[in-house]
């Protein structure tokens, strides 16, 4: 069907759409143009709500099936999405994009193989949809001469693969616990099991207990598990490596668990040394959730390198930090890995009032009731609290430009901006509230029950 409305700018057409509909509620043809066009204008959750209505109108709809999965998947509801494709593909009718967002998807999940089966089947159907970038990820067109593919992935030669090898840069944080705001018992419990080992060395020594081992850091996005990590190694001088999943995961077979080694040896080179995985879920995934073997191979991979089975980790301090600790494999919480799971919570009145103290130093500021503003800003996270502070300099800047007079912050100015923002961890517990209620086992999550006063 052509567009209506063909020379009207983006949000001109969507207005005009939504009037048509008004008159004609029932049209499916105009519903679908509707959601087409606000999920080509980035509005993926509109576009999701017409779809749904699209098809409560023609609930066999295929057009209205793929806009769905496509909107699903611009909000990044991936599960939700492949639910949607599963059915469709299995469709005579179902057109050739159908496929190459279920490949698109299978690839974020690591069922590379699948992936390459119905990107073939989306390019057979209509070649225009050849993607070279994603091709190249998949291992397709590869030679036998230059590699080899292996599930879908490409396997490289031994020579290009220890080139290649990481290297991550290592930092001496300047930071220690002094510049941390709150988190007394976290606190606590590093310095229990990472810093008195190596400051009471002699004292471990007679114990038997080794200088080493691995802390879990969980909790809501923006509370200070990384800087945390980074004050731990500055705290005691150590080496700091911080590691993410861009650091790890390869495309290429045995590449990632080669990666995960040289990150290791590297660390045990430069002990004392903190090794930081951040969002370490994405490392190790449940492998009852997995079907494909890379992934696997990599769990296996991180687990041996904990436990030291080469090479000794004396003196290689561990830690991660996730914001879904459910998702992480449950070997890792054995003695000896990551056996100290500590629960990294918004911080309370006083660390509120503490962290705004520490985010306005060295800015101008008249004398303020950090006390108060801690109580103002209850559920709110270390980043939701300097976002406060930069709106309420904003704020200040706007002012100045006016007047070209600058005044310091003061308590209103910050309240007010308190005042506009949402605390951005009530999302989060809202999902920790389940698993803690309902799958605690061992009692891992009490900490949120005891948080939320369950």
């Amino acid at each position: 069907m052509s567009n209506p409305c063909p020379n009207l700018p983006g949000d001109e057409a969507i207005q005009a759409l939504r009037e048509a509909l008004r008159a004609s509620p029932n049209n499916v043809a105009l519903r679908q143009l509707l959601a087409d066009a606000l999920l080509n204008h980035g509005r993926g959750e509109e576009a999701e709500k017409e779809f749904r209505e699209g098809l409560a109108l023609s609930p066999d709809s295929v057009p209205m099936k793929l806009g769905l999965a496509r909107a699903f998947f611009h909000q990044g509801k991936h599960s939700h999405a492949l639910v949607l494709l599963e059915d469709l593909v299995k469709n005579p009718k179902a057109p050739p994009r159908a496929f190459l967002l279920h490949a698109k998807i299978l690839a974020g999940t690591g069922e590379i193989q699948q992936a390459v089966t119905e990107y073939k089947r989306a390019l057979a159907l209509d070649h225009s949809l050849a993607d070279a970038e994603f091709a190249a990820r998949l291992g397709i067109g590869a030679t036998e001469v230059e590699s080899e593919v292996v599930e879908g992935k490409v396997r490289a030669a031994w020579g290009e693969a220890e080139d290649a090898a990481p290297r991550q840069e290592i930092e001496r944080p300047k930071i220690n616990f002094s510049d941390v705001g709150g988190m007394d018992k976290v606190k606590e419990e590093i310095r229990l099991k990472i810093i008195y080992p190596l400051t009471h060395a002699d004292l471990y020594q007679a114990y038997g207990k080794a200088v080493g081992g691995g802390i879990l850091m969980y909790g809501p996005p923006g509370c200070g598990k990384t800087y945390l990590a980074r004050a731990t190694a500055g705290e005691i001088k150590a080496a700091f490596i911080s590691v993410g999943i861009n650091d790890v995961l390869d495309m290429w077979i045995g590449n990632s668990e080669r990666n995960l080694h040289t990150l290791f040896e590297q660390a045990r080179r430069n002990k004392p040394c903190v090794l930081f995985f951040d969002e370490v879920d994405a490392l190790g995934a449940s492998r009852n959730d997995m079907r494909h073997h890379a992934g696997r191979q990599l769990i296996n991979q991180f687990l041996a390198e904990m436990d030291g089975v080469k090479s000794s980790n004396d003196g290689v301090l561990i830690l991660a930090a996730t914001n879904a600790p459910w998702h992480l494999d449950s070997a890792f919480r054995r003695p000896g890995r990551f056996d100290r799971v500590l629960f990294v919570p918004p911080p309370d009145a006083a660390a509120r009032a503490s962290v705004l103290r520490l985010q306005c130093q060295g800015k101008p500021a008249e004398e303020i009731d950090f006390d108060y503003l801690g109580k103002k800003t209850d559920g709110f996270s270390g980043a939701d609290l300097k976002a406060v502070v930069d709106v309420a300099i904003e704020g200040k800047l706007q002012e100045a430009l006016k007047t070209g007079v600058p005044k310091p912050l003061t308590t209103r100015d910050l309240a007010a901006a308190a005042g506009t923002l949402k605390a951005t961890t009530k999302e989060w517990f809202a999902t920790a509230r389940n698993y803690a209620l309902y799958s605690n086992q061992g009692g891992i999550y009490d900490d949120i029950l005891k948080h939320l006063k369950l």
